[in-house]
C-alpha cells in the first residue's frame, strides 16, 4: 500500500483513511463526518473548477475543499 493525501485520490478510486494530520475544529469536523482510521472512502465527483471534491464515505456523500483534504492521509 502507498500513502498519499486524499486530495490526490483519482475519481472512482477507493482508499482507506490512515490518519488525520490536523487539530482543533477541522479535526473535530472530519471525525464527525466519519473520517476515522481504517474507513473506506471513494472520490466520486470533482467540481468544474476542481474544488470542492465529493467523496462517498459510509454510504453518504460529502464534499471537502482541497485545502482540507490535504490533511487526510490515505492508503491506496
Amino acid at each position: 500500500m502507498t500513502t498519499t493525501s486524499l486530495d490526490k485520490l483519482e475519481i472512482n478510486k477507493f482508499a482507506k483513511i490512515s490518519a488525520l494530520n490536523c487539530n482543533g475544529d477541522l479535526r473535530r469536523r472530519l471525525l464527525d463526518l466519519g473520517l476515522i482510521h481504517g474507513t473506506t472512502i471513494k472520490a466520486i465527483l470533482k467540481s468544474p473548477m476542481g474544488n470542492p471534491i465529493a467523496y462517498e464515505v459510509r454510504g453518504t456523500t460529502i464534499a471537502l475543499r482541497k485545502e482540507d483534504s490535504k490533511f487526510i492521509s490515505v492508503w491506496i
